[in-house]
């Protein structure tokens, strides 16, 4: 969610650590996907947590977005991680609205991801908790922010 640069930074400071850790990289792969199942996949996982919704969404992206709003979200973002293993989805969405939360500017991906933690069974109270843990290293701004959107939809 942060982008590819910062993600890379964030690795290379992670695979230090663990190293020095006496950790042996790499780690085993927890893809589960193919080249060829990503899309199919990532659009099952992401219609297990959002719905129905997905084929709205997907039928209203603009010709000339449909590739950022259909193939990138359903094949990579939900594809290529969502399904992956060691994390179930409860966490792995979790941590999407901590993530998206953390960004700022994205309260409309922020209540999306609210619905998504209440639909794979998180509940409201958790992620007032997740922002209340958080609230030290992203602010006040974005805290009140995210905790709008929780208010929004979480009613």
């Amino acid at each position: 969610y942060a982008g590819f640069l910062k993600t890379a930074q964030a690795l290379r400071h992670f695979n230090r650590a663990l190293e020095a850790s006496g950790v042996t990289l790499p780690l085993e792969s927890a893809g589960t996907v193919t080249e060829e199942s990503r899309f199919a996949d990532g659009l099952a996982a992401q219609k297990g947590i959002f719905g129905q919704g997905i084929d709205v969404m997907h039928a209203n992206a603009a010709p000339d977005q449909r590739d950022i709003v259909v193939n990138y979200l359903s094949a990579w973002c939900f594809g290529d991680t969502y399904t992956r293993k060691v994390l179930d989805l409860k966490t792995r969405e979790l941590l999407t609205f901590v993530a998206i939360s953390a960004l700022g500017g994205c309260e409309p991906q922020v209540k999306s991801h609210v619905q998504g933690n209440l639909n794979v069974g998180n509940t409201r109270q958790q992620l007032v908790e997740v922002l209340a843990v958080m609230n030290p290293y992203i602010g006040f701004p974005r805290t009140l922010n995210a905790l709008g959107c929780v208010n929004a939809v979480a009613k």
